[in-house]
């Protein structure tokens, strides 16, 4: 089986790096802070929508482009200042990786994700990591499963996405795979309208049911 995750939210908690990023690109624009849980709810479409949110309905598109630059480049820097797996994580993806094929598909910028995993010491665990700039289209566009099934030799029958939002259930709806919610991370309440195929609340769940 193919299992691909997504990275924010359902394997790392990145939330206090990702809220001291924005709430310092808003400084760095004249702008005061703002609530680290309404930043959290705007994680999930990529970098440049996430600061879109961020900086509110009515930002200009050169203020945008400022806010997306320096949040690149403040958050490259620091995302892994406080970042960490979740519990339980690392056991599983060692006990998964033995048996299954394993990638990560992310919204996140692929270098940043990189510089993530190699931080934590998941590269061993992973056949292949693709970020939100890697193709030419996001999540939930079904671009990035189809390369991995490709690429890995994984027929939609046996491929399985798991993150945390509706971002990840339309992902492999759209790309006519299975899906996997869970419990945990920043967006698990949106999982409740997309109905994935599977919902677990701990990370030793997906054992059984991959099993």
């Amino acid at each position: 089986m193919l299992i691909v995750f997504d990275l924010d939210g359902t394997l790392i908690d990145s939330s206090k790096d990702l809220a001291i990023a924005m709430n310092a690109t808003r400084e760095h624009l004249g702008m005061p802070p703002i609530d680290p849980n309404l930043i959290y709810s705007f994680v999930g479409n990529g970098v440049r929508v996430l600061v879109q949110r961020a900086l509110g309905e009515n930002a200009s598109k050169d203020l945008v482009d400022q806010g997306y630059q320096f949040f690149l480049t403040f958050y490259g820097a620091h995302a892994v200042d406080n970042t960490s797996l979740y519990p339980g994580i690392e056991e599983i993806l060692e006990r998964l990786s033995a048996q299954h094929k394993l990638a990560i598909l992310t919204n996140k910028p692929v270098e940043i994700s990189y510089k993530i995993v190699k931080n934590l010491q998941l590269e061993k665990y992973f056949l292949r990591v693709y970020g939100g700039d890697s193709f030419s289209e996001k999540k939930p566009a079904p671009v990035g499963i189809h390369v991995l099934m490709q690429e890995l030799k994984a027929p939609s029958s046996e491929v399985l996405m798991v993150g945390d939002s509706s971002v990840d259930v339309e992902t492999a709806r759209n790309a006519n795979v299975k899906s996997c919610g869970v419990s945990w991370g920043f967006q698990p309440e949106s999982l409740k309208k997309s109905g994935p195929d599977l919902l677990i609340n701990d990370p030793a769940d997906i054992l059984e049911h991959v099993d």
